[in-house]
Protein backbone atom coordinates (compact mmCIF):
# COMPACT_ATOMS: atom_id res chain seq x y z
CA UNK A 1 0.00 0.00 0.00
CA UNK A 2 1.48 3.50 -0.77
CA UNK A 3 2.13 5.20 2.22
CA UNK A 4 -0.14 8.47 2.83
CA UNK A 5 2.33 10.79 1.72
CA UNK A 6 3.27 9.04 -1.65
CA UNK A 7 0.85 9.14 -4.86
CA UNK A 8 2.87 6.42 -6.43
CA UNK A 9 5.20 3.74 -5.02
CA UNK A 10 6.69 1.36 -7.67
CA UNK A 11 9.15 -1.27 -6.64
CA UNK A 12 10.54 -4.37 -8.37
CA UNK A 13 8.70 -3.66 -11.99
CA UNK A 14 10.04 -6.07 -14.49
CA UNK A 15 8.25 -6.47 -17.97
CA UNK A 16 9.37 -8.53 -21.03
CA UNK A 17 8.52 -8.54 -24.89
CA UNK A 18 9.39 -11.76 -26.69
CA UNK A 19 12.02 -13.01 -24.15
CA UNK A 20 13.49 -9.08 -24.40
CA UNK A 21 12.80 -7.58 -20.79
CA UNK A 22 11.81 -4.08 -21.33
CA UNK A 23 12.00 -2.72 -17.73
CA UNK A 24 14.26 -4.27 -14.81
CA UNK A 25 13.80 -4.25 -11.75
CA UNK A 26 12.84 -0.72 -11.71
CA UNK A 27 12.04 1.31 -8.08
CA UNK A 28 10.57 4.73 -7.26
CA UNK A 29 8.11 6.58 -5.18
CA UNK A 30 6.13 9.96 -6.16
CA UNK A 31 5.47 12.05 -3.30
CA UNK A 32 1.74 13.33 -3.56
CA UNK A 33 1.98 17.03 -4.85
CA UNK A 34 5.14 16.71 -6.41
CA UNK A 35 6.57 16.88 -10.33
CA UNK A 36 8.20 14.33 -10.99
CA UNK A 37 9.94 13.98 -14.23
CA UNK A 38 10.72 10.65 -15.81
CA UNK A 39 13.96 11.42 -18.49
CA UNK A 40 15.12 8.47 -20.88
CA UNK A 41 15.61 8.05 -24.72
CA UNK A 42 13.29 5.87 -26.79
CA UNK A 43 13.56 2.58 -26.23
CA UNK A 44 14.41 2.68 -22.36
CA UNK A 45 11.33 1.34 -20.75
CA UNK A 46 9.78 4.58 -20.37
CA UNK A 47 6.69 3.99 -21.98
CA UNK A 48 6.01 0.69 -20.91
CA UNK A 49 6.52 2.02 -17.14
CA UNK A 50 4.16 4.56 -17.76
CA UNK A 51 1.52 2.34 -19.63
CA UNK A 52 1.47 -0.04 -16.21
CA UNK A 53 1.16 2.86 -13.78
CA UNK A 54 -1.70 4.33 -16.27
CA UNK A 55 -4.00 0.44 -15.93
CA UNK A 56 -2.82 -0.41 -19.64
CA UNK A 57 -0.65 -2.73 -19.60
CA UNK A 58 0.31 -5.92 -17.42
CA UNK A 59 3.06 -6.20 -15.49
CA UNK A 60 4.92 -9.38 -14.88
CA UNK A 61 6.35 -8.83 -11.78
CA UNK A 62 7.05 -5.97 -8.79
CA UNK A 63 4.68 -3.78 -6.79
CA UNK A 64 3.13 -0.47 -7.90
CA UNK A 65 0.74 1.32 -6.18
CA UNK A 66 -1.08 4.31 -7.24
CA UNK A 67 -3.25 6.45 -5.70
CA UNK A 68 -3.84 3.46 -3.27
CA UNK A 69 -4.75 1.19 -6.50
CA UNK A 70 -3.46 -1.00 -8.36
CA UNK A 71 -3.49 -0.50 -11.77
CA UNK A 72 -2.89 -4.27 -12.56
CA UNK A 73 -6.50 -4.81 -10.65
CA UNK A 74 -9.50 -4.91 -12.45
CA UNK A 75 -11.58 -4.14 -10.03
CA UNK A 76 -9.44 -1.07 -9.28
CA UNK A 77 -9.84 0.41 -12.58
CA UNK A 78 -12.86 2.56 -12.06
CA UNK A 79 -11.61 3.81 -9.51
CA UNK A 80 -8.17 5.16 -11.00
CA UNK A 81 -9.52 6.32 -14.06
CA UNK A 82 -11.75 8.40 -11.86
CA UNK A 83 -8.29 9.40 -10.26
CA UNK A 84 -5.75 9.97 -12.55
CA UNK A 85 -5.36 12.43 -16.24
CA UNK A 86 -3.29 11.75 -19.05
CA UNK A 87 -1.75 14.35 -21.64
CA UNK A 88 -0.48 11.50 -24.26
CA UNK A 89 1.45 12.94 -27.75
CA UNK A 90 -1.40 11.75 -29.99
CA UNK A 91 -4.95 12.25 -28.59
CA UNK A 92 -7.75 11.47 -31.10
CA UNK A 93 -10.75 14.06 -31.03
CA UNK A 94 -13.49 14.32 -33.08
CA UNK A 95 -12.53 17.05 -35.68
CA UNK A 96 -16.18 18.73 -36.48
CA UNK A 97 -16.54 19.41 -32.66
CA UNK A 98 -15.62 22.87 -31.05
CA UNK A 99 -12.90 23.11 -28.17
CA UNK A 100 -15.81 24.19 -25.54
CA UNK A 101 -17.82 20.98 -26.92
CA UNK A 102 -14.76 18.58 -26.58
CA UNK A 103 -13.92 19.83 -23.16
CA UNK A 104 -17.78 19.42 -22.15
CA UNK A 105 -18.14 15.92 -23.95
CA UNK A 106 -15.31 14.71 -22.06
CA UNK A 107 -16.42 16.26 -18.72
CA UNK A 108 -19.24 13.98 -18.82
CA UNK A 109 -16.88 11.08 -18.49
CA UNK A 110 -15.96 12.02 -14.59
CA UNK A 111 -17.68 12.38 -11.26
CA UNK A 112 -16.55 15.25 -10.05
CA UNK A 113 -15.15 17.56 -13.21
CA UNK A 114 -13.70 20.79 -12.82
CA UNK A 115 -15.78 23.52 -14.34
CA UNK A 116 -15.76 23.81 -18.66
CA UNK A 117 -14.77 27.56 -18.48
CA UNK A 118 -12.11 27.30 -15.66
CA UNK A 119 -10.29 24.86 -17.64
CA UNK A 120 -10.17 26.52 -20.87
CA UNK A 121 -9.35 29.75 -18.88
CA UNK A 122 -6.92 27.40 -17.51
CA UNK A 123 -4.80 26.18 -20.14
CA UNK A 124 -5.12 29.65 -22.58
CA UNK A 125 -7.95 28.53 -24.93
CA UNK A 126 -10.15 31.53 -23.88
CA UNK A 127 -11.78 33.45 -27.21
CA UNK A 128 -10.68 29.85 -29.43
CA UNK A 129 -13.59 27.82 -27.32
CA UNK A 130 -16.36 28.17 -30.10
CA UNK A 131 -13.51 27.65 -33.01
CA UNK A 132 -14.04 23.83 -34.29
CA UNK A 133 -10.97 21.02 -33.27
CA UNK A 134 -10.00 20.36 -37.25
CA UNK A 135 -9.36 24.81 -37.11
CA UNK A 136 -6.52 24.60 -34.57
CA UNK A 137 -2.99 25.35 -35.37
CA UNK A 138 -0.73 22.70 -33.38
CA UNK A 139 0.04 24.95 -30.50
CA UNK A 140 -4.20 25.47 -29.88
CA UNK A 141 -4.37 20.67 -29.97
CA UNK A 142 -1.56 20.61 -27.41
CA UNK A 143 -3.77 23.28 -25.42
CA UNK A 144 -7.09 21.41 -26.19
CA UNK A 145 -4.73 17.73 -25.00
CA UNK A 146 -3.65 19.79 -21.98
CA UNK A 147 -7.42 20.51 -20.98
CA UNK A 148 -8.66 16.81 -21.61
CA UNK A 149 -5.75 15.63 -19.39
CA UNK A 150 -7.52 18.05 -16.47
CA UNK A 151 -11.57 18.59 -16.75
CA UNK A 152 -11.57 15.48 -14.66
CA UNK A 153 -10.11 16.76 -11.88
CA UNK A 154 -7.31 14.77 -11.01
CA UNK A 155 -5.46 13.95 -8.27
CA UNK A 156 -2.27 12.54 -10.65
CA UNK A 157 -1.78 13.84 -14.01
CA UNK A 158 0.74 12.04 -16.12
CA UNK A 159 2.15 14.81 -18.62
CA UNK A 160 3.80 13.14 -21.95
CA UNK A 161 5.90 15.72 -23.78
CA UNK A 162 3.41 18.73 -22.76
CA UNK A 163 4.85 21.42 -24.98
CA UNK A 164 5.43 19.86 -28.18
CA UNK A 165 4.56 22.24 -30.82
CA UNK A 166 4.88 25.29 -28.80
CA UNK A 167 6.70 28.47 -29.64
CA UNK A 168 8.71 29.52 -26.41
CA UNK A 169 6.50 32.59 -25.28
CA UNK A 170 3.60 29.32 -25.07
CA UNK A 171 5.77 26.94 -23.31
CA UNK A 172 6.49 28.92 -20.63
CA UNK A 173 2.53 30.00 -20.34
CA UNK A 174 1.74 26.10 -19.83
CA UNK A 175 4.73 25.74 -17.65
CA UNK A 176 3.08 28.26 -15.30
CA UNK A 177 -0.75 25.94 -16.20
CA UNK A 178 1.71 23.22 -14.67
CA UNK A 179 2.85 25.12 -11.53
CA UNK A 180 -1.11 26.34 -10.54
CA UNK A 181 -2.30 22.56 -11.19
CA UNK A 182 0.17 21.76 -8.49
CA UNK A 183 -0.11 24.38 -6.31
CA UNK A 184 -3.85 23.38 -6.47
CA UNK A 185 -2.66 19.67 -5.23
CA UNK A 186 -2.33 17.70 -8.04
CA UNK A 187 0.42 15.27 -8.33
CA UNK A 188 2.09 15.44 -11.49
CA UNK A 189 4.23 12.89 -13.30
CA UNK A 190 6.18 14.18 -16.20
CA UNK A 191 7.94 13.00 -19.45
CA UNK A 192 9.43 15.43 -21.78
CA UNK A 193 13.11 15.55 -24.21
CA UNK A 194 13.27 19.00 -23.70
CA UNK A 195 15.80 19.72 -21.12
CA UNK A 196 14.86 22.73 -19.97
CA UNK A 197 11.48 21.40 -19.18
CA UNK A 198 12.59 19.45 -16.53
CA UNK A 199 14.84 21.97 -15.12
CA UNK A 200 11.65 24.50 -14.64
CA UNK A 201 9.07 22.37 -13.39
CA UNK A 202 10.25 19.34 -11.48
CA UNK A 203 11.06 18.84 -7.63
CA UNK A 204 12.80 15.50 -8.61
CA UNK A 205 13.93 13.61 -11.68
CA UNK A 206 14.68 10.15 -12.75
CA UNK A 207 16.27 8.36 -15.74
CA UNK A 208 16.01 5.60 -16.67
CA UNK A 209 17.58 4.23 -19.74
CA UNK A 210 18.20 0.23 -20.80
CA UNK A 211 14.75 -0.51 -18.92
CA UNK A 212 16.54 0.65 -15.30
CA UNK A 213 16.83 3.32 -13.00
CA UNK A 214 20.08 5.22 -13.73
CA UNK A 215 19.99 8.28 -11.62
CA UNK A 216 17.77 9.95 -9.40
CA UNK A 217 17.90 13.38 -7.96
CA UNK A 218 16.69 17.05 -8.11
CA UNK A 219 17.64 18.74 -10.99
CA UNK A 220 20.42 20.68 -9.13
CA UNK A 221 22.09 17.56 -7.63
CA UNK A 222 20.95 14.32 -10.00
CA UNK A 223 24.06 12.55 -11.63
CA UNK A 224 26.32 14.69 -9.05
CA UNK A 225 25.95 18.11 -10.68
CA UNK A 226 26.03 19.83 -8.02
CA UNK A 227 29.74 18.51 -6.64
CA UNK A 228 30.92 18.46 -10.76
CA UNK A 229 33.66 20.19 -11.73
CA UNK A 230 33.23 24.02 -13.05
CA UNK A 231 34.30 24.98 -16.46
CA UNK A 232 35.64 28.49 -17.23
CA UNK A 233 35.66 29.49 -20.52
CA UNK A 234 36.71 32.56 -22.79
CA UNK A 235 38.16 33.53 -25.69
CA UNK A 236 41.64 33.20 -26.16
CA UNK A 237 43.10 36.52 -26.67
CA UNK A 238 45.73 36.99 -30.01
CA UNK A 239 48.65 35.53 -30.13
CA UNK A 240 48.11 33.31 -26.60
CA UNK A 241 48.10 30.00 -26.34
CA UNK A 242 46.95 27.41 -23.51
CA UNK A 243 50.62 27.02 -21.93
CA UNK A 244 50.41 30.85 -22.16
CA UNK A 245 47.77 30.85 -18.95
CA UNK A 246 48.32 30.24 -15.31
CA UNK A 247 46.08 27.20 -15.34
CA UNK A 248 46.27 24.03 -16.91
CA UNK A 249 43.46 24.65 -19.64
CA UNK A 250 42.56 22.98 -22.97
CA UNK A 251 41.59 25.37 -26.10
CA UNK A 252 38.58 24.67 -29.15
CA UNK A 253 38.80 26.30 -32.60
CA UNK A 254 35.25 27.32 -34.13
CA UNK A 255 34.35 26.57 -37.81
CA UNK A 256 34.88 30.84 -38.00
CA UNK A 257 38.26 30.60 -36.37
CA UNK A 258 37.53 32.03 -32.52
CA UNK A 259 39.56 30.30 -30.15
CA UNK A 260 37.66 29.27 -26.75
CA UNK A 261 40.37 28.42 -23.93
CA UNK A 262 38.11 26.09 -20.97
CA UNK A 263 39.46 25.30 -17.19
CA UNK A 264 37.81 22.51 -15.33
CA UNK A 265 38.27 23.15 -11.92
CA UNK A 266 36.46 21.94 -8.33
CA UNK A 267 36.58 25.25 -6.83
CA UNK A 268 36.55 27.93 -9.20
CA UNK A 269 37.40 31.24 -7.34
CA UNK A 270 41.15 30.59 -6.85
CA UNK A 271 41.22 29.63 -10.79
CA UNK A 272 39.00 32.89 -11.96
CA UNK A 273 41.05 35.42 -9.63
CA UNK A 274 44.69 33.72 -11.36
CA UNK A 275 43.14 34.17 -14.07
CA UNK A 276 41.78 37.31 -14.00
CA UNK A 277 45.41 38.86 -12.39
CA UNK A 278 47.12 37.15 -15.42
CA UNK A 279 44.83 39.13 -17.73
CA UNK A 280 44.99 42.63 -15.45
CA UNK A 281 48.74 42.06 -15.42
CA UNK A 282 49.45 41.10 -19.12
CA UNK A 283 46.53 43.71 -20.48
CA UNK A 284 44.60 40.96 -22.39
CA UNK A 285 40.83 40.92 -22.57
CA UNK A 286 38.98 38.23 -21.39
CA UNK A 287 35.82 38.09 -23.40
CA UNK A 288 33.31 35.68 -23.43
CA UNK A 289 34.03 34.75 -19.69
CA UNK A 290 31.45 32.40 -18.31
CA UNK A 291 31.88 30.33 -15.18
CA UNK A 292 29.44 26.99 -15.46
CA UNK A 293 28.87 23.49 -14.06
CA UNK A 294 27.59 20.24 -16.39
CA UNK A 295 24.21 21.19 -17.54
CA UNK A 296 21.00 18.84 -16.94
CA UNK A 297 21.65 17.78 -20.89
CA UNK A 298 25.14 16.63 -20.52
CA UNK A 299 24.23 14.54 -17.51
CA UNK A 300 21.26 13.25 -19.08
CA UNK A 301 23.48 12.34 -22.55
CA UNK A 302 26.21 10.50 -20.20
CA UNK A 303 23.75 8.66 -17.93
CA UNK A 304 22.04 7.32 -21.25
CA UNK A 305 24.89 6.80 -23.39
CA UNK A 306 24.47 3.18 -24.71
CA UNK A 307 26.13 2.15 -27.77
CA UNK A 308 23.26 -0.28 -28.65
CA UNK A 309 19.38 1.09 -28.49
CA UNK A 310 17.07 -2.15 -27.04
CA UNK A 311 14.88 -2.98 -29.13
CA UNK A 312 11.67 -0.88 -29.21
CA UNK A 313 8.21 -2.45 -26.75
CA UNK A 314 5.13 -3.58 -28.31
CA UNK A 315 2.59 -0.51 -30.02
CA UNK A 316 1.08 1.19 -26.88
CA UNK A 317 -2.06 0.54 -25.89
CA UNK A 318 -2.60 4.24 -24.18
CA UNK A 319 -5.89 6.44 -24.93
CA UNK A 320 -8.10 9.02 -23.39
CA UNK A 321 -11.49 7.75 -22.01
Amino acid sequence: MTHRSDAVTVAGLRKSYRGHEAVRGVSFTIAAGEIYALLGPNGAGKTTTLEILEGFRARDEGHVDVLGCDPGNRADGRRLRESIGLVLQDIAVEPYLTIRETIARNAGYYPNPRDVDEVIELTGLTGKDRAKVKELSGGQKRRLDLALGVIGNPRLLFLDEPTTGFDPSARHEAWQVVRNLQAAGTTIMLTTHYMDEAQALADRIAVIAGGEIVATGTPATIGGRDSARKRIRFTLPPGVTPSDLPVPATATTSAAGERTATVEVGDPTRALHDITGWALHHGHPLDNLTVSQPSLEDVYLSLTDQPTPPPAPQPTTRSQP
